[in-house]
């Protein structure tokens, strides 16, 4: 990706974005936002919170919308590279087939076995490496077997096709008080934030949220510039080796801060939300552990957006998760 700044990102780009990802033939879903106090979930607030389900999307997650700008932006046919631990993979190779294209997933190893399998199904190439060498293989492909990389966080085509989640936000909730997003590498924070404050809500508080253990943005707000670490956490989708540049300048412009939640409040969340009957993995539901566990400030009276990002959990990893 070249050097693209924060001020490449306009209420335009982001329109446009929105229309191709309406208009993708991958079937993007304007997911459902709804009311917390339809569902059966507890809550100790008292504020009106809304669910946007990305769990939902044709996919599993929110990963289709960049996804779904990304390839109309390139041409078929070509072989692409991509780094990541399960959700932009399995989007990438939806696109993959669509598009009559090849492509290669480099996978941390700290990611589940079943996600590798899926991935594998779809007729794409897994690499499971440690994550510290997750650029390292991927620069590799690019330099020797001439593969055409495609960021899963750090790019313009990818945050401004996540932006449309935003947009649909303000379909619904056109002036939100609080908006709460899962952050990992940056870019759904990034294209969600910019989309609601480019769109007027100058007032709206963004909150994103990390593990504890894969707190690379937390860090970038402290360094006051993108920073790495060796990343560890349940939400394995939350925990890349760095946070990325462009995503970065973008939360902050438009991020109010980034809060953290441990591995054991992220387990409970994805209980909780099962015995809801919804079904998130543990990175989809990282907004939701922020909130019942009194992360994020002032909501009281407020009309709240929470994130669900994603639901692709096997049964093997919800084994794993209290009762």
């Amino acid at each position: 990706m070249g050097e693209v700044s924060a001020d490449a990102v306009t209420l335009n780009l982001l329109r446009e974005a929105m229309e191709t990802v309406r208009s993708s033939p991958l079937g993007i879903i304007n997911t459902p936002l709804i009311p917390w106090c339809q569902t059966t979930l507890p809550l100790s607030i008292d504020c009106n919170i809304f669910l946007k389900l990305e769990n939902m999307q044709r996919t599993g997650s929110f990963k289709i919308r960049g996804v779904a700008n990304q390839f109309t932006k390139r041409p078929k046919g070509l072989h692409f590279v991509t780094m990541s631990a399960g959700n932009y993979g399995k989007s990438f190779a939806y696109a993959l087939k669509h598009y009559e294209s090849k492509g290669k997933v480099v996978m941390p190893e700290t990611a589940p076995v079943s996600r590798a399998n899926l991935l594998q199904s779809f007729g794409v190439e897994v690499e499971r490496v440690p994550t510290s060498s997750l650029m390292n293989v991927v620069t590799r492909c690019v330099q020797e077997d001439k593969m055409i990389f495609l960021h899963s966080y750090d790019d313009l085509d990818l945050i401004a096709g996540h932006a449309s989640l935003g947009m649909e936000v303000l379909e619904v909730n056109s002036d939100p008080d609080v908006v709460v997003v899962c952050c990992g590498g940056g870019g759904l924070l990034a294209g969600v934030a910019a989309a609601i404050k480019l769109s007027g809500c100058a007032k709206t508080r963004i909150y994103g949220v990390e593990p504890e253990g894969a707190c690379t943005m937390y860090k970038s707000f402290i360094e006051k510039k993108p920073v790495g670490m060796d990343a560890k956490s349940i939400a394995s989708g939350l925990a890349p080796p760095f946070a990325g540049r462009l995503p970065y300048e973008l939360c902050q412009r438009y991020v109010e801060a980034i809060v953290l939640v441990s591995d054991q409040e992220i387990k409970a969340a994805v209980s909780t939300l099962y015995k809801s009957g919804l079904v998130v993995e543990a990175s989809g539901s990282a907004a939701f552990a922020a909130i019942v566990n009194n992360k994020i400030p002032e909501l009281e009276g407020k009309n709240v957006v929470c994130i669900i990002s994603g639901g692709n959990i096997g049964k093997d990893e919800l084994a794993d998760f209290p009762d």
